[in-house]
């Protein structure tokens, strides 16, 4: 008794661990149970490139998936479908529009001079760019915008002969004008000096005394170098230094008298343009992501609310329950006493199951489930085989502990065989499969082991402590009548 009892000691142990894992480490659901967003990447040739090769598509899931390890989603997946999409689950992120931006924008970033000679158009444009911000934070009401004299800003339109459309409302008018000062604020430079194929790191941080952020760039030697280069250009000039993200300039620096020695050294750099902290995060992560090296469309952009997803676990744990509870039923109206103990058994592994998905973790779907609930068919399997040799041994005129032990023993092999197929079949899944049908393969994978461990260990060392009292030695228990002399 004393191996059986270590035995049980052990099981007791894992039960009581899973009950402090499950405890401390909550299960992550994915997109279909917690809800989201969904997002299908349509990639699309550029230059050269005709064709998507397998080498481009994984190139662009890895510089997505760096954006999204950025964004600080858990459980989230990019995943490759067919030749030219790349699908974005983002569980839990209910913003679809910043999560698309995010996403779908190319961050190639460049570094530009000022066209000598433009310094009164630029002065202008600069000036007009920060009333139409003001004026249209004034009109939709986010930040603190100062107030901006309608006056003073249709005289700087008509000094620098830009006409708005008078179809439009006042905002979309304005947003218009901003999007050509841009244009034209970009025009003024030259072409780039060197673009962020150089970057080796961003990182954000409030400016001091002010409300707003920047967001901090550091260089490999060639970058430094070339930005040094590039400030001693302009430096003690009016000249600007122009910053480009994907063609529009989202700051305009100046460089001072003191940098026209040696240029800005030390190899890094900070952006400055009146950001808030949510569009300093997301500038961060997209310039560390990298930029993407083909363009791309977004095709679909699905939302799945909170409400779909929690009506999702709550029809699954019913499923799941129900299955559990027929299954049971099963087993104890059949195999009687050996039945109740493949419940008890059955029971454990279920514990042992989610206790393994929320250490891994695994990211539970609805085919997880599917493949958790498959399991536990494996697992009740695994116990009907050893039952009926424990029958047949007991018919044959054995004792029950000689059948008992006989019975696992002679159906070892047949169970073996059994999960063993049965894992070739996951790994199969896993490796070729993408998303929710390698998340199938990874619960039932785990399962199958499992079911292996609860079927050899925790069934044999149950019904050993059944058969230790004396008034359940009975064999109509397990055989639903008594034998025959």
């Amino acid at each position: 008794m004393t191996k059986s009892q270590g035995w049980l000691a052990l099981i007791l142990a894992l039960a009581i661990g899973s009950v402090l894992v499950l405890r401390s480490l909550p299960l992550s659901l994915g997109l279909d149970l917690r809800g989201g967003t969904q997002l299908t990447l349509l990639i699309k040739p550029a230059g050269t490139i005709k064709k998507i090769e397998p080498t481009k598509l994984e190139a662009v899931k890895d510089v997505l998936e760096r954006r999204v390890n950025g964004l600080g989603v858990s459980e989230a997946t990019v995943t490759t479908s067919g030749d030219d999409r790349i699908v974005v689950q983002l569980p839990g992120v209910q913003d679809p529009r910043r999560a698309a931006e995010v996403l779908g924008t190319t961050a190639m970033l460049e570094f530009r001079a000022q066209k000598p000679g433009t310094e009164q158009e630029m002065t202008g444009l600069m000036r007009l760019k920060r009333l139409l911000e003001a004026k249209i934070d004034q009109l939709t009401g986010t930040g603190k915008a100062e107030s901006v004299q309608d006056d003073s800003l249709k005289d700087l339109l008509k000094t620098l002969d830009i006409k708005s459309s008078s179809d439009a409302s006042e905002l979309d008018q304005l947003k218009a004008i901003l999007l050509d000062t841009n244009r034209r604020i970009v025009s003024l430079f030259e072409p780039p000096a060197f673009t962020g194929t150089h970057l080796i790191d961003a990182g954000r941080q409030q400016q001091p005394n002010s409300q707003a952020w920047e967001v901090t760039l550091r260089f490999d030697r060639v970058g430094g170098d070339e930005f040094a280069a590039l400030t001693k250009s302009i430096a003690g000039t009016n000249r600007l230094l122009g910053i480009m993200l994907d063609g529009r300039s989202i700051s305009e620096a100046s460089v001072g008298p003191q940098f026209a020695t040696a240029g800005i050294t030390g190899g890094a750099a900070s952006i400055t343009g009146q950001f808030s902290a949510e569009q300093a995060r997301d500038l961060e992560v997209q310039l560390r992501g990298g930029a993407l090296p083909l363009p791309v469309e977004i095709v679909e952009n699905r939302s799945v609310g909170p409400t779909l997803g929690a009506e999702n676990v709550r029809n699954s744990l019913v499923a799941a329950i129900l299955g559990i509870v027929l299954v049971g039923i099963f087993m104890v109206v059949i195999y009687r006493l050996p039945g109740f103990v493949a419940v008890l058994a059955l029971c454990l592994y279920a514990l042992f199951n989610l206790a393994v998905y929320a250490l891994i973790p695994v990211t539970l779907t609805l085919p997880g489930i599917a493949g958790f609930i498959l399991s536990v068919g494996m697992a009740v399997d695994a116990n009907i085989l050893i039952f009926e040799r424990t029958k047949e041994e007991l018919q044959d005129g054995n004792s029950l502990f000689r059948s008992v032990d006989v019975g696992f023993s002679r159906a070892f092999s047949s169970i073996f065989d059994g999960h063993i197929t049965t894992l070739i079949s996951c790994a199969a899944l896993a490796w070729l499969g993408t998303g929710l049908v390698r998340g199938f393969a990874v619960t039932l994978a785990v399962g199958v082991v499992l079911s292996l461990f609860t079927a050899l260990t925790c069934s044999r060392t149950l019904l050993r402590l059944v058969l230790s009292y004396p008034a359940l030695r009975r064999p109509e228990f397990f055989l639903g009548s008594p034998t025959q002399p």
